[in-house]
């Protein structure tokens, strides 16, 4: 018997969370929510809703791209040492 396994889906643990029936990595989370954190502190110190928008905006992005590093970096089951 034949059988077919694909990379990255069930085989590979991952955290996150289910929304609407598709899970959302942790870290897309993260940077939406520090995004929007950024976001009402820029908008309620500056009074400038350009200068939040551009200061959450690169808040989530630096966050989503470090989140995304940190993903890629953490040991996996099958990339991790033997155990012999």
């Amino acid at each position: 018997m034949t059988t077919v396994e694909r990379a990255g889906t069930a085989s590979s643990p991952r955290t996150g969370i289910e929304i609407a029936g598709t899970v959302w990595p942790l870290y897309k989370l993260e940077a939406l929510a520090g995004a929007l954190v950024v976001l009402l502190f820029a908008l309620l110190a500056t009074q400038s809703a350009q200068v939040a928008v551009l200061g959450g905006a690169a808040a989530g992005t630096v966050v989503w791209v470090l989140g995304l590093l940190r993903e890629r970096r953490a040991p996996t089951p099958s990339r991790a040492a033997p155990n012999t």
